[in-house]
């Protein structure tokens, strides 16, 4: 009989872990925003520092909850980004102007377009996709049930 414990990442990886999930939502928004007709986004590699910047908070606030227990919803993605924007200067404006710091998706969740709604939840679904399994252990033990184990 026997009992092992096996992390199956270190947490000190944690930050590398965060910024290569950042790199792939980045990459999913701009085609997400490209298959609506929205070819402003460039690709990770040439993005704005604080554009990249702003991805990496957005999934560094869901990897924290779901370190806490919690599942954020999209809702909860998206005013994450508003109040990030907000502290950045950000306002809402018609179409996305980065001079002047206005976002067309700079309102409450309820009231963008169900496109934009989709795109918090899929970057809520990436980051719970390639976060959660990081912080899983796997676990052998003891028989207990008289089956067979693997």
């Amino acid at each position: 009989m026997y009992f092992v414990t096996m992390t199956l990442n270190d947490p000190a990886d944690r930050e590398v872990d965060l910024s290569i999930i950042a790199r792939v939502c980045h990459e999913a928004n701009k085609a997400w925003c490209e298959a609506h007709g929205d070819f402003s986004q460039q690709p990770w590699d040439t993005a704005p520092e604080w554009q990249r910047e702003s991805c990496t908070v957005g999934v560094r606030f869901h990897a924290d909850l779901h370190d806490a227990g919690i599942t954020p919803g999209p809702s909860a993605s998206h005013e994450k980004w508003l109040d990030h924007k907000r502290q950045e200067g950000w306002k809402y404006g018609p179409t996305k102007c980065v001079e002047k710091k206005e976002h067309p998706c700079f309102l409450p969740f309820e009231m963008l377009p169900l496109e934009q709604q989709l795109k918090d939840a899929l970057f809520g679904n990436i980051v719970k996709a390639l976060y959660l399994p990081e912080k899983y252990t796997q676990e052998t033990g003891p028989n207990t049930d008289g089956a067979a184990t693997s």
